[in-house]
């Protein structure tokens, strides 16, 4: 297996209020610096459970450190827990990494020991099996193998996420890898369909230039798919004739 950065860590999402009052324009309801994806909120333990699939992106190589995670968590999304597992993929010293994660905040990430490529079908899940008590899965169809770990999170389970994430590097936020379009499917929330709408959904923008946008969900409400942006100029949130993904 590669050798990876392990100084990395996800965050809860940090939303950009200086694009609040413009987010409408995109058709979506949040903007942030470091998720892209989709995100629900509930009453405190309204979340005990969430899944979902994905394909593992290819990243382009580059010659400054870009990073880049794919995950499922619960919590995160305007409030400062999070429990989480997924993959990582990201170009360093000009070589790219691919490798599987979970993570309860504040703790950094615990890479799990097992091969991940690019396009392989990843299946996540995350459960709450008794009173503070919580199931991590993670299973990779395509080089079947099937991790679980059991671990204590006393989050307030407030929130339900599938995101593509800018993870932090030290103190700063990173750029975006520079990665192939990441569908996610299969999406659930207590075991039934989530019924994602546009308006769950949120753009990631670094230095005021949109990097990442999540489709429209399908007709079910459990399928999108994340797009690197490349445009140059001002963010999606400033535009007229925001840029469309195709689910």
């Amino acid at each position: 297996m590669s050798t990876v950065h392990r100084l990395k860590r996800s965050q809860p999402c940090f939303t950009d209020k200086t694009n609040q009052s413009r987010t409408r324009i995109t058709g979506f309801g949040w903007t942030s610096s470091n998720w892209s994806g989709y995100a629900i909120r509930g009453k405190k333990g309204a979340f005990r459970r969430i899944s979902a699939e994905w394909i593992v992106p290819c990243v382009k190589p580059t010659s400054k450190p870009t990073y880049s995670s794919a995950w499922i968590g619960i919590d995160g999304f305007k409030n400062s827990s999070l429990i989480q597992t997924g993959t990582g993929h990201e170009s360093v010293n000009g070589k790219v990494h691919y490798y599987a994660w979970w993570e309860i905040l504040p703790a950094a990430e615990t890479v799990i020991q097992l091969p991940v490529s690019p396009g392989d079908r990843i299946r996540a899940t995350i459960k709450k099996v008794s009173s503070g008590k919580w199931c991590i899965i993670l299973c990779n169809l395509s080089k079947q193998w099937t991790f679980r770990t059991l671990q204590r999170y006393n989050g307030p389970q407030s929130s339900a996420e599938w995101i593509m994430e800018a993870p932090q590097i030290g103190s700063t936020v990173a750029p975006l890898a520079q990665l192939t379009p990441t569908r996610f499917s299969c999406c659930r929330v207590n075991g039934k369909s989530p019924k994602l709408t546009a308006m769950n959904g949120g753009i990631m923008i670094q230095n005021k230039i949109t990097v990442a946008v999540p489709s429209c969900p399908n007709a079910r409400g459990d399928a999108f798919t994340v797009k690197r942006i490349y445009r140059k100029g001002l963010s999606q949130a400033y535009l007229k004739s925001p840029i469309s993904v195709r689910s």
